[in-house]
Order: structure tokens, then sequence, then C-alpha cells
């Protein structure tokens, strides 16, 4: 009987062992699982406290948004479009996920803004004038000449009157999470350097379908073209029209370049880029998600306007490397173009609205 006793005391303890032994791993590393969530889970940022919560909330649901902006992956919008995506899903535990789509693949920013209106996309980064077709107080972006720096521009959009407009989406069924920029415009064209107002004459030049836009290079000289951005370059490269306005971003992206010669630099307009939701999604999500997307959207708002601004400088060399002739109109030069445009503001203030538009200039000159 000892022979064989000794043995299974033996067997039996080390069963024992080995049992005790797999209980405390599955305790220590109990969320692990056979199809490597846990370390989807970790890169993802959900062993962050707030992630943990997220992905344990009953309130935050597993999602897919499509997002889309008519910028390339690596414009500085795509890289905020990135950054949001990578926010949402860090902050939600991996739950919310953002489906990104580039180079306008959703559309141009009119047809984006009204397939978020109509709930078929649920996130869109989009400029302001077709904005300013349904809501008219958004014309303040358009005045030539107002907004002259970026410490002016996030001033307004960041105070005050950006919040007042952000409340005039919802009744638009559009909710108006963040401001990006696409930054300063410029003006590009084939013919040659604009260095005087009187360069601007008999220029067939594209526009944003925007009427305070198209008056503007009216009263410059030029022959404004209404085109929606994703015909300008084989416009451009017909030569059907001879010219744009963008910022040096738009231009290097895009490659205009290759069918642009002349690049002068006037900073004629500031372009905000409004990150926008469907408030049909929105009414469907719970306050905790809200939470998430909103907090996402302000963090990558201030990442991408950071990032655009960074880059300006570096993108105007690739440019000039690229070929492209660059000037920047003098000071003297600029003030006429604003002595002449000036009139426009006075023309449109009634549409957009008056009270709100000397709030714009009260901000402006608060901060100069």
């Amino acid at each position: 009987m000892k022979k064989w006793l000794k043995p299974l005391v033996i067997g039996l303890t080390v069963l024992s062992l080995l049992v005790v032994t797999g209980c405390g791993n599955a305790g220590s590393g109990g969320t692990q699982g056979g199809n490597g969530d846990s370390g989807a889970n970790v890169a993802n940022g959900a062993s962050t406290p707030a992630a943990a919560k997220a992905q344990d909330s009953a309130n935050v649901k597993t999602r897919v948004m499509k997002a889309g902006i008519v910028s390339p992956k690596g414009h500085p919008q795509g890289l905020g479009l990135e950054k949001f995506a990578e926010l949402v899903e860090q902050k939600s535990g991996g739950k919310m996920k953002v489906q990104r789509f580039y180079d306008a693949s959703l559309g141009d920013d009119k047809k984006m803004m009204e397939a978020v209106q109509g709930g078929l996309q649920e996130v869109a980064g989009i400029t302001t004038p077709p904005i300013f077709g349904t809501i008219k107080a958004f014309g303040i972006f358009d005045f030539p000449f107002v907004i002259n720096n970026e410490k002016q521009a996030d001033a307004v959009m960041d105070g005050p009157i950006g919040q007042k407009l952000m409340d005039l989406l919802p009744q638009h069924k559009i909710i108006g999470l963040s401001y990006w920029e696409n930054g300063f415009r410029s003006i590009t064209n084939s013919k040659h350097p604009i260095t005087r107002v009187e360069d601007f004459k008999g220029i067939k030049i594209r526009t944003l379908p925007n009427p305070i836009h198209l008056e503007m290079f009216k009263t410059l000289g030029a022959n404004p073209t209404p085109m929606v951005f994703s015909e300008v370059f084989s416009a451009l490269e017909s030569k059907a029209i001879d010219g744009q306005e963008n910022s040096f971003a738009v231009v290097e992206s895009h490659k205009l370049y290759e069918v642009q010669k002349y690049l002068t630099i006037t900073n004629h307009l500031y372009a905000p880029t409004i990150l926008i939701f469907s408030k049909k999604y929105w009414d469907q999500l719970s306050d905790e998600e809200r939470k998430i997307v909103q907090e996402a959207a302000a963090e990558s708002g201030k990442f991408q306007r950071e990032t655009n601004r960074a880059m300006a400088q570096e993108t105007l060399e690739k440019l000039k490397a690229a070929g492209m002739q660059v000037n920047e109109m003098s000071p003297e030069e600029k003030a006429k173009m604003q002595q002449l445009t000036r009139p426009l503001i006075d023309k449109f203030s009634k549409e957009i609205g008056e009270d709100l538009v000397k709030e714009l200039f009260k901000e402006l000159d608060s901060v100069k």
C-alpha cells in the first residue's frame, strides 16, 4: 500500500498546485481572451481609468460613425480627423469608432452637410460658406480683410460669437462640435504675378459659390467663377479658369502647383472649418457618449489648428521647391484691396445681422 500511496499523494499535490496557479492567472488578467481584445484595448487607451470606465459602462454602446472631409489624409484637416477618431476610440474604451473618408469621397462640403442633416452621415468637417447658404450669420467669416491674424481668429471662434453661431445649428438638424481651420487664403494663377490691384483685371478665378466672395473679386476687377472644389484641378489644367484662392495647405495637398505657376500671399480671408454632427444621431446618444464625442472634438480641434499653423511655413517652402513663383502683396496694395472691398460689409450686414457684425468688430478691436 505504501508503495503506490506515495506517488498518488505527490500527483494530487502537483495537480492542486496547477489549479491554484491557473486561478491566480485568471484573477490577474481576467480581461484577456482568446481573441486578443485586451491587447487592442490597451493600445486604444482602455487601460486609463476613464477608458476602462467607458468600456464597462452600459451607457456607452458599440458604434461606428462615418466622418468625411474634402481634404486628403496628409492635410492638416486629415490629421485632425485622425486625432478625433483616435480620441473617440480611446475615451470610449474602444466601443465607439470613427470611419474616416477623405478627398471628398462622401461628396463636397454642401453634400456632406445635407447628409449630416438627413442622418445619412454622422460627422463632417466643412467650411463655413455652405452653412452661410442656410444660416446667414455664418457670413461674418466671408468678409475680406476683417480677421487679420490667428489671435483674432481664436477670439472669434472660441468666444461668445463662435458660441452664438454654434447655437444656431441644432434647429437646422446639425450639432456644431468644434472649430477647426483651413487658415488664411491666398491667390494662385497661371497668367502672371499679382503685385498690384490692377493685376486682377481679367483673371478668371474660381471662388466658392458664395455671394460675398463673388462680389469681392468682381470689385477687384477679376472674373469670378463659382465652382465646387472637386472640379478645380481639371479646370485649371484645361485653362477653363486661370486661378483660384485657398490656403497653402490646400494648394500643396491637392497638387495645384502642377497647374499653377504664381502664388500671391494676400491673406484676404480667414477660413474656419467646423466639425459638425448629425442631430438625428446625436439624439440617440447617451449623455456619456455625447461627452466622449464633445471632448474628442474639442481636443482634436485644438490639435488641428496648432498643426495647421505649424505646417504653414514648411508648406510654403514646399510650394517654392515645386516651382511656384511666390510674392507677397505689399501693405499698401492690401490696403487698397481692403478699401475697395469695405463696402461689401455694409451691403451684407443687414442679411447677416447688424448687431452680430457690430459685436464682431468690437471683439476684433479688443484683441488688436
